[in-house]
């Protein structure tokens, strides 16, 4: 398997607590192991690496540098410092912009090191997050989010879901504090909503972007902030955000988040939940948001052209009854971070 080898096998029930020979030759292993139960046996994997992969860590050091530069300048715009956006960032534009650049990607390095912590964990051969800036200029975040690649398969379900799972779940033990603590600092003001699903607003200089809701945002509200239509805290927005992406990436499509847990857990079955996604997708961009006509194309394009996802090497091995609920926990968050309207921009 390229750079692993990977033995598994089923253990003698004399060695299964392990025994204390077993114990003592996994002490002396170069390299990684989990146990599997399964029909009542104890079945060992072992992983060992015949070859580091090579990281350019300056590449990723100088993406993530250029990132929070270019989220600061964005988080500057939110403090009513647009017409300074357009020029060399200035030292009073970058402190400005720092409540909302820090916490963002304070997520977004929560949720791709997630995902690399896991891969490297089952020796999978995985880069580093790639962060990727964008110009605020165009993109009012000022960045298109972060990703890892992987370069080697994935060997059974077991080490799929824990890979694709622990990136939105740690983003979202980040980005939930950081929201609530934003909805805090949030002020109420007295114009009324222009349309449902979406009781909060970000001022990029004069113009309202307003934020959807989602349930786990109006749980949120409840608990911290007063009624009425909200002017986000550049902390908030950092914490919305930070679900948004979570929830994109949670999208049961091909090779997003969402795609590793649901085929981790149903198999087969996720190409039918993909297809009916992808076609949710449709109404939904015709009715609240036509971004979402874009992630159809992106989930096709992250599939290269497919819906389902690409099958593991040792597809027969099943999730433990403890990984299957902490799916459903997965989904369930999927669920509470959902969003029919995201962004809407009243017309002039």
């Amino acid at each position: 398997m390229g750079r692993r080898d990977i033995v598994e096998g089923l253990v003698k029930p004399e060695h299964a607590a392990p025994s204390p020979a077993l114990a003592a030759a996994l002490a002396d292993w170069d390299g990684t192991h989990y146990w599997d139960r399964r029909d009542g046996h104890h079945w060992l994997v072992l992983v060992q690496e015949t070859e580091r992969p090579r990281v350019r860590w300056w590449l990723h050091g100088l993406l993530f540098a250029l990132t929070l530069l270019t989220m600061a300048i964005a988080g500057a715009s939110f403090s009513g410092l647009v017409p300074e956006v357009a020029h060399f960032p200035s030292r009073r534009l970058l402190l400005a912009g720092l409540p909302f650049a820090l916490p963002l990607a304070a997520i977004l390095l929560a949720h791709e090191s997630g995902h690399y912590v896991l891969a490297r964990r089952y020796r999978v051969d995985s880069t580093p997050p790639f962060f990727l800036p964008f110009p605020p200029q165009l993109n009012v975040l000022g960045t298109m989010g972060a990703f890892i690649r992987l370069r080697s398969a994935v060997f059974d379900r077991r080490t799929l879901f824990d890979i694709g799972a622990a990136g939105p779940i740690a983003g979202a033990i980040v980005a939930i504090p950081v929201l609530t603590i934003g909805l805090a600092l949030s002020t109420v003001t007295s114009v009324a909503a222009p349309i449902p699903f979406a009781h909060q607003f970000m001022l990029w200089g004069p113009y309202p972007f307003y934020l959807g809701d989602s349930l786990l945002l109006l749980a949120l509200r409840a608990l911290v902030a007063p009624d009425g239509v909200l002017q986000l805290h550049p902390v908030a927005i950092a914490g919305w955000a930070g679900l948004l992406v979570t929830m994109l990436n949670l999208l049961p499509l091909a090779q997003l988040d969402g795609g590793h847990v649901t085929f981790a857990m149903f198999g087969r079955a996720q190409r039918w939940i993909a297809r009916l996604t992808w076609l949710a997708l449709l109404p939904l961009g015709w009715f609240f948001w036509p971004l979402w006509w874009v992630w159809a194309v992106i989930g096709l394009i992250v599939g290269r052209g497919r819906l389902a996802h690409p099958r593991v090497l040792a597809p027969e091995r099943p999730l433990s009854e403890g990984r299957w609920w902490l799916g459903m926990v997965t989904l369930a968050l999927f669920a509470l971070t959902f969003m029919p309207l995201p962004v809407y921009v009243p017309g002039p």
